[in-house]
């Protein structure tokens, strides 16, 4: 009895060092070897009334079904010494074959430690007792505290009722080892390959045996880059320079860029990526490497447009300077200087003459070196004195409109001759109003 109340001591002490992992279809063979007690009181904690035969006197057998259901197979002998209310016996041959039906608690209420695999247990059994035998009910609860993978320690009671009177009531109770078998491991990962998602590939418990070859946290099958470590926004791709373009796919990958230039960046904005452009802090073409074209005149075009890059000119002329007035312009002046006539004896201008004097505005626009003369002339009806001031007023008149337009007073002379340069026939109406006029002349071709 004291064997059996040191082996007791000894399971639970083992118990609670144990890891749990319930029997299931990854290992669903068990077989045990232990020795048993069998006690005819009612409640069996008094060992005086224990039954035990020190020695291997239980084994078994179990085979796995599904859903936490067990088959388990059982047989047991043990010598009845002390048989109802504590009644001495002579030392009775008993044994029994049972037939049960067990079902681990842990699918019920879920993983209930780190080592306590509980259940319970529904069968029948045949039980011999001396020269008395009968079918017999068996209800009862176990656990196993596995050891190891395979190894483990088993626990067992139950409460056994024969359909009649030929056996008394009675209790069986036992301890010992079971060894857990027939799971298949292929890849060898610690994980079997009714539960390895790669039974053929070393993997993770955590990954339901698949690998992780870089050990970022992601399944090679789910990593875009399964051999170099990244993160889970990554699809397992590294990205080095932090702007959320996966390494693999980032043409830059020390400098931040965008999505747009395959994670390069422009920082210019010129289109031109930084690391094709030779100005990367300001804005210039492809076609001149990322930088602006230069304006080395500082005319405004540019100098691959501009045929005179180290003179002033406009774009007009592509770039080069104007001449001072062209021979066209000076004729287009004339042209138009020859319709500015005025009232008789007077410096207003005719009507319709406003066109003309904004012609020549723009003319003198366009060439703004140019200087002038503006001559004012008269017919000869007067004396020559009066003649003479007139002419100064129609100069001055056609010289004050060119100001009030914008045209710089510098560049214009007013200069009054009176009747003495006519360009017609003073006897006729006709000749003296083409007399009555103005010309202008450039003063500085």
């Amino acid at each position: 009895m004291k064997l059996l109340k040191l082996a007791v001591i000894a399971l639970f002490t083992l118990a609670t060092v144990s890891n749990v992992s319930a029997q299931d279809e990854n290992n669903p063979y068990v077989l045990g070897f232990g020795v048993n007690v069998v006690d005819f009181s009612e409640y069996p904690v008094n060992n005086s009334s224990w039954n035990f035969l020190p020695s291997i006197s239980r084994v078994s057998g179990e085979s796995y079904l599904e859903k936490g259901f067990s088959l388990q197979f059982s047989g047991t002998i043990n010598s009845i010494d002390v048989g109802v209310n504590n009644a001495p016996v002579d030392s009775d041959l008993y044994w029994s074959a049972d037939l049960n039906v067990k079902y681990d608690l842990n699918n019920l209420v879920g993983e209930t430690s780190q080592w306590f695999d509980p259940y319970v247990y529904l069968g029948g059994g045949y039980v011999n007792v001396g020269d008395f035998s009968e079918g017999m009910l068996n209800t009862g609860a176990g656990f196993n505290s596995w050891i190891t993978e395979n190894l483990g320690v088993n626990f067992q009671t139950g409460y056994r009722k024969g359909f009649s009177d030929e056996i008394a009531e009675h209790w069986q109770s036992s301890v010992g080892l079971v060894f857990r078998f027939g799971g298949k491991d292929t890849d060898g990962d610690g994980v079997y390959d009714k539960k390895d998602a790669c039974p053929e590939e070393a993997g993770l418990v955590a990954f339901n045996g698949c690998p992780d070859a870089d050990n970022d946290g992601i399944k090679d099958s789910d990593d875009a880059c399964p051999n170099v470590a990244g993160s889970a926004a990554m699809n397992g791709c590294p990205d080095s320079d932090g702007d959320g373009i996966a390494d693999k796919d980032d043409m830059c990958v020390d400098a931040k860029g965008t999505k747009a230039n395959n994670g390069c960046p422009d920082t210019d904005g010129d289109t031109v990526l930084d690391k094709d452009d030779k100005c990367a802090t300001t804005a210039g073409p492809a076609a001149n490497g990322g930088c602006p074209w230069p304006d080395t005149d500082g005319d405004g075009v540019l100098d691959k447009d501009d045929n005179c890059d180290n003179e002033v000119g406009p774009a007009s002329n592509n770039g080069c300077p104007l001449p001072i007035i062209t021979e066209e312009a000076e004729a287009a002046i004339n042209m138009s200087a020859k319709t500015i006539l005025f009232e008789f004896d007077n410096a207003s201008f005719q009507s319709g003459v406003a066109d003309q004097l904004d012609a020549i505005v723009a003319i003198m626009n366009k060439y703004p070196k140019a200087t002038f003369l503006i001559a004012g002339h008269t017919d000869s009806i007067g004396t020559e004195k009066v003649n003479q001031k007139i002419s100064d007023k129609r100069a001055a008149a056609v010289k004050a409109y060119f100001v009030e337009k914008g045209i710089d007073a510098a560049r214009l002379e007013a200069k009054g001759f009176g009747e003495s340069s006519p360009i017609a026939d003073n006897m006729y109406k006709d000749g003296r109003s083409l007399n009555r006029r103005v010309e202008i002349k450039t003063t500085n071709k």
